[in-house]
């Protein structure tokens, strides 16, 4: 357990990037055969697109680096629960072990995943989940963002209310 918590912190250090860049903070990072061979942040607001969840940015970074886009025996490791999207290309990309900080009851896919497969849908890739590593600062610092995120708009709130 200790291998994932070191490369989570790397993977929470990719996400206090996207923060301070004013994404939501979500780092991520790709390791095949002990190395690592992507890494990603969210990039979504600043690149104005939607698919570039730091768990696809890790992934293509990753196909870009060993030039292939099968990424067999690779593990991925993300500071929030994969949302069904990012689980979609790791499925596509064979990716082997997914191991994830905080959970997200909303927006997380691996739940959502599983009860899919269980009503017979049928996939050409399985792979590992590991939850929960290191949740309480990957989910300490996406609580802070919102929270941050929130008290800036009540000030224009109040002023709307205001009549100013």
């Amino acid at each position: 357990m200790n291998q994932h918590e070191d490369y989570m912190r790397l993977a929470l250090e990719l996400a206090a990037e996207a923060r301070s860049a004013g994404e939501v903070p979500v780092g991520a990072l790709l390791t095949l055969d002990g190395r690592i061979v992507g890494r990603g942040r969210n990039r979504s607001v600043g690149d104005v697109d939607p698919t570039a969840h730091a768990e696809v940015v890790a992934l293509r970074d990753a196909a870009r680096n060993i030039g292939n886009y099968r990424l067999v025996g690779s593990t991925m490791y993300c500071t929030v629960e994969p949302c069904l999207m990012c689980l979609g290309a790791m499925i596509h990309a064979r990716v082997q072990t997914v191991v994830f900080g905080a959970h997200d009851p909303k927006a997380g896919g691996t739940s959502k995943l599983e009860a899919l497969r269980e009503a017979g849908t049928q996939f050409n890739h399985r792979f590992v989940v590991i939850g929960g590593v290191l949740s309480e600062p990957a989910s300490e610092m996406l609580v802070d963002f919102f929270r941050e995120r929130r008290e800036e708009a009540e000030p224009a709130a109040c002023a709307v209310h205001r009549g100013a």
